[in-house]
């Protein structure tokens, strides 16, 4: 585990082209991580901003979720302290009906644990949205595990995907405000307080 081999990681996992002929734009692996990150957020796949710009959750989405971690866009980038690694590393593409492709099934089989085996410090991850939480934890209901979240505590928090649709759900559950985002706040703080082991 260091930077070296991460390095070499991340250079053949840009080279990718496992799902090519399935992307309508074409491969561009995004993730951004550091062997010292603490807190790992795992969400579902790029979408079409974050493909163009290589910067994840740089869209509206990024910052409702910034606003639930009450952090800010230096510390959320900050791959020393923050690894964003999703489940499907390129743009998906958009369903018929609207709304992004779930994550190509390729990825997260091929890269994770190759990626979190690059990762010793990392003291909390963040299962953002329904396919890194059925990925992890199996099937269930994103409203159940994040209601019931110190369930999965210390080692992960269930959030809902962040999207524009979200405001809604906030709206109609005012717990997740009241209850999951100071504790989502307190356990984020703690995790980047811990000290770094080398690499």
């Amino acid at each position: 585990m260091s930077d070296e081999t991460l390095a070499a990681l991340l250079k053949r996992i840009k080279a990718c082209t496992a799902c090519a002929a399935h992307l309508p734009l074409g491969p561009r692996p995004v993730l951004h991580v550091s062997p010292r990150a603490r807190l790992l957020i795992a969400s579902q796949a790029p979408g079409t901003k974050v493909h163009e710009t290589g910067i994840s959750f740089n869209d509206a989405s990024g910052d409702r979720l910034r606003s639930w971690l009450n952090m800010d866009r230096s510390t959320f980038y900050d791959p020393e302290k923050v690894a964003l690694v999703p489940m499907g590393f390129c743009y998906p593409g958009r369903l018929p009906q609207g709304g992004d492709r779930p994550p190509r099934r390729e990825c997260a089989p091929l890269w994770r644990e190759e990626v979190l085996a690059e990762l010793p410090n990392i003291r909390l991850t963040l299962l953002v949205g329904a396919y890194a939480q059925d990925y992890v934890l199996g099937a269930g209901r994103v409203s159940d595990r994040v209601a019931h979240f110190r369930d999965y505590l210390p080692q992960f928090f269930p959030l809902p995907h962040p999207s524009w649709r979200t405001g809604a759900w906030e709206r109609k559950n005012p717990w997740f405000g009241d209850e999951v985002l100071p504790a989502l706040r307190k356990e984020v703080r703690l995790a980047l307080e811990q000290p770094v082991t080398p690499v």
